[in-house]
């Protein structure tokens, strides 16, 4: 259970430092891998009618976006 607890505790400062990293940036700026562009085009051809600016849970759970 320590080693858990440790870990859990490891995993959200590290979570909070790539949070205060990414929020930091203008996101037009924001580069995280070498093929950012490549995934994000092809994120923009599979999924085409997507609105990433607001995601609807109940939305996503509905047959036609399975």
């Amino acid at each position: 259970p320590r080693v858990e607890l440790a870990w859990a505790m490891r995993a959200h400062q590290h979570a909070q430092v790539y949070f205060n990293l990414v929020s930091a940036v203008d996101p037009k700026f924001l580069k995280l891998t070498q093929v950012d562009e490549r995934i994000y085009e092809e994120c923009r051809r599979t999924f085409r009618d997507l609105r990433v600016d607001v995601l609807d849970p109940e939305e996503l759970k509905s047959e036609a976006a399975k």
